[in-house]
């Protein structure tokens, strides 16, 4: 069995926040619980979905000296969890920035904005 083998490359890598809200993104919706991502700013206490196109705006990205603050706003299914449920979006959310984008995730915080009933 043959091992990746990473060739340093000399320079300087920057990730657009945008790259990052798209990664989290994602995997928020492959998380088992999570219907969608919803906006930050909650009006008049009604929470829309976000289309998948527009999955970013439900995600907050900011950095300090320890890493990545990563800010998620979803809508949960009726039935589930919280508490299992946001761990687990957590934890995937850290293993995919720090897999595909090797950044460092200081934190990953999950705001639930909504529950979603069938």
């Amino acid at each position: 069995m043959s091992q990746e083998a990473y060739i340093p490359v000399p320079g300087t890598l920057n990730i657009a926040d945008e790259v990052i809200s798209d990664l989290a993104g994602y995997a928020a919706l492959e998380s088992y619980g999570v219907v969608g991502m919803t906006a930050p700013n909650v009006t008049d206490g009604i929470v829309k979905l976000l289309p998948t196109r527009r999955l970013r705006r439900g995600i907050l990205v900011d950095f300090t000296e320890e890493g990545a603050l990563i800010d998620l706003f979803v809508v949960i299914e009726d039935g589930t969890n919280l508490s299992v449920v946001s761990r687990n979006l957590a934890d995937s959310i850290r293993y995919v920035l720090t897999h595909y984008a090797q950044i460092v995730v200081a934190d990953v915080r999950v705001h639930v904005q909504g529950i979603h009933v069938s």
